[in-house]
């Protein structure tokens, strides 16, 4: 009897405090960050110690998606736990530096777009995240949790910078969807500096900077709840790293991954985490703090390598929309516990405000579901979810306008020009080399008419014939 009061003593006082206090978040969302660019998922190039202890001391997602196969959709969808396709912001959006400007009537653009050359006309992209939309911040602000946004935004220009979505603190968030430079003054001809970032040590590297900001945002709150939502700029082009670090990476003998800078950005990543933990144990918050880790979209192919799964960033393939997924929470989850649920960026909201206590907004539809008792279950229970969906309604490079639905291991691509459907099993099938299509109509019509009365309850805009189409006459 002893030996058991003795053991529940240090659970009880954890339990304690965290009934009398909500417990803090930490959300950190890594830029074009591939499924196996993690040492606990695969990667024996990269090297990512303190990721992988987050791992071992928390429960790591087999499963776990990006809304969207490019990063601004996945983002937004994150901060509402609305999918990108209710939202209308279904593709990455235009800075103003590139050409993304803000309309008089200061209304995001509604006009199908799309020339001769495109067989089809395609909903236009928001140019913001709607003000209207309740983000993570502000369901948390009115219990008392202080927010704090480092890092990427890239939801739209200054009015609608993190600070009017419920954020107190906003460093380095812009509409900016990549950094000028990855060093101090973070300044480029063209795009300018980083306006929410002023510069403060020549040469400086950004992953350093944001890991520095996240120290002193957790020591400067450490004793009320915080929401930090730490959005690495890395490991987004430019590809920009330390020297030393490069060298050490040229020395390593490469596998499938091979790019010395990319392999340094990762490292630096990694020390980011590093330091955010450290903070976390100096401070005694690691048991009154939930750590969440994931990425916006898949490994950019080229700088990295996504094997075995297939594909990269931009495409509605496993590497385009899979992602790393650790999440923490001491006395809950079991040390080095794995998930094999689908679970996707919509569902960080309902979890953050079920362990928070609070109520969903009551007002709109809430896509995504809470993993509270998946967590507490140690990944047993699964999330009586029948589907998870994507919305991509638009060209990008050889990719044309596509939708997704994965239900079980069954999971439908449905293109709006070209072949029509691609079948995969992906518990036989990881990598996708066998469409199934052809030989499981049944399926098909199955998955697909799921798919459309998914879409069409979230008001998604679907792609239109173009009647100006212009087809181009074959090369003699």
């Amino acid at each position: 009897m002893m030996g058991a009061a003795l053991a529940a003593g240090p659970v009880a006082a954890i339990a304690q405090r965290q009934a009398a206090r909500r417990p803090n978040f930490v959300l950190i969302l890594v830029d074009d960050l591939g499924w196996t660019d993690i040492g606990c998922y695969g990667s024996t190039y990269y090297e990512t110690p303190h990721v992988d202890r987050l791992a071992a001391e928390g429960m790591r997602f087999t499963d776990g998606y990006a809304a969207c196969a490019v990063c601004s959709p996945t983002r937004a969808a994150v901060m509402t736990g609305r999918y990108p396709a209710r939202l209308g912001v279904t593709d990455w959006i235009r800075s103003r530096f590139q050409g993304g400007r803000i309309p008089a009537d200061n209304k995001n653009p509604t006009e199908y777009v799309g020339g001769p050359n495109n067989k089809l006309l395609c909903p236009p992209n928001a140019l913001w995240m709607e003000l209207d939309e309740i983000t993570i911040a502000e369901a948390l602000k009115p219990v008392g949790y202080t927010c704090c946004h480092i890092g990427k935004w890239h939801l739209g220009p200054d009015d609608w910078y993190p600070e009017k979505q419920g954020f107190d603190y906003n460093i380095g968030g812009c509409d900016f969807g990549q950094p000028p430079t990855y060093f101090d003054p973070y300044r480029r001809q063209g795009q300018g500096d980083i306006p929410t970032l002023p510069p403060r040590k020549e040469g400086e590297y950004l992953t350093d900077r944001e890991a520095d900001e996240a120290v002193k945002f957790i020591r400067d709150h450490r004793d009320k709840p915080f929401f930090l939502y730490l959005a690495n700029y890395a490991v987004h082009t430019p590809l920009q790293a330390k020297k030393d670090l490069i060298e050490k990476y040229k020395a390593k003998p490469p596998t499938n991954q091979k790019n010395p800078t990319y392999a340094a950005m990762i490292e630096s990543m990694d020390d980011c985490v590093g330091r955010v933990l450290d903070a976390l144990d100096e401070l005694n918050l690691v048991d009154d703090t939930v750590v969440i880790f994931t990425g916006d979209n898949g490994g950019l192919l080229g700088p990295t390598d996504n094997a075995p799964l297939r594909s990269g960033k931009g495409f509605p393939y496993e590497g385009g929309i899979r992602e790393p997924l650790i999440i923490r929470w001491p006395a809950v989850i079991r040390p080095g516990a794995v998930s094999h649920e689908p679970v996707t960026s919509v569902d960080f909201l309902p979890t953050l405000c079920e362990i928070a206590g609070v109520a969903l907004p009551a007002d709109r539809p809430i896509d995504g579901v809470s993993m509270v008792s998946h967590l507490r279950s140690n990944g047993r229970q699964g999330l009586g979810r029948d589907a998870i969906y994507w919305h991509f309604p638009h060209y990008r490079g050889d990719v044309v306008p596509y939708s997704i639905i994965r239900t079980g291991d069954w999971k439908l691509i449905k293109r709006y020009e070209g072949k029509p459907f691609e079948l995969f099993n992906l518990r036989e099938d990881l990598s996708e080399t066998t469409d199934l299509s052809l030989a499981m109509p049944q399926k098909v019509g199955e998955l697909d008419a799921k798919l459309q009365v998914a879409l069409a309850a979230m008001n998604a805009k679907i792609p239109r014939p173009n009647p100006d189409h212009t087809p181009s006459k074959p090369q003699p």
